[in-house]
C-alpha cells in the first residue's frame, strides 16, 4: 500500500518508537528523509541512522533514538506542512518555536534545513515539521 505522506510516516514511527522506550526504529528509505534525519542529528535529537535492507529487500533507513535520564530527548514531533495543506514561510514571516528551544526544518531552495540556518542564509521555503 502507498503512503500519501511518507514524511508524516517517519515522525510517527519516531514518535511511538520513544513512547515505546524502543533503541531503534526503520522506516523505508527516501533523500527527503534522509536529509530531515541529518537535521535532527546535527541538532542533537536523535544518536544517528543508518542505510539497512528489509526482509523482501526494500532499502530502509534504521533510526537511533536518544534519551537523556531516561527520558526521550524528543518531547514534541509534529508535522505541519501535509499533502493536503502545504504551508510556506518567507524567512522574515517564519515565527520561532518555543522561544527558540524547539527548531522547525525546513525545504528551502538550497537543501533541507533547520530554522536558524534558514535565517542565516536568509532563504524561506516549506516548513516540513516542527521537533522540541
Amino acid at each position: 500500500m502507498a503512503l500519501s505522506d511518507p514524511l508524516g510516516d517517519m515522525l510517527t514511527r519516531i514518535r511511538n518508537g520513544q513512547s515505546a522506550a524502543k533503541a531503534t526504529v526503520r522506516s523505508p528509505a527516501s533523500k527527503l528523509r534522509a536529509r530531515v534525519l541529518d537535521v535532527l542529528v546535527t541538532e542533537g535529537y536523535i544518536r544517528g541512522y543508518h542505510d539497512a535492507v528489509s526482509a523482501t529487500g526494500a532499502p530502509e533507513i534504521e533510526i537511533e533514538l536518544k534519551y537523556h535520564e531516561g527520558l526521550p530527548v524528543i518531547q514534541s514531533i509534529d508535522r505541519v506542512s501535509r499533502p493536503g495543506r502545504r504551508v510556506y514561510s518567507s524567512i522574515k514571516d517564519l515565527p520561532t518555536f518555543r522561544n527558540g528551544l524547539g527548531i522547525q526544518i525546513l525545504s528551502t531552495p538550497r537543501g533541507v534545513m533547520s530554522d536558524a540556518a534558514a535565517r542565516a542564509a536568509n532563504v524561506g521555503g516549506e516548513v516540513l515539521c516542527r521537533v522540541f
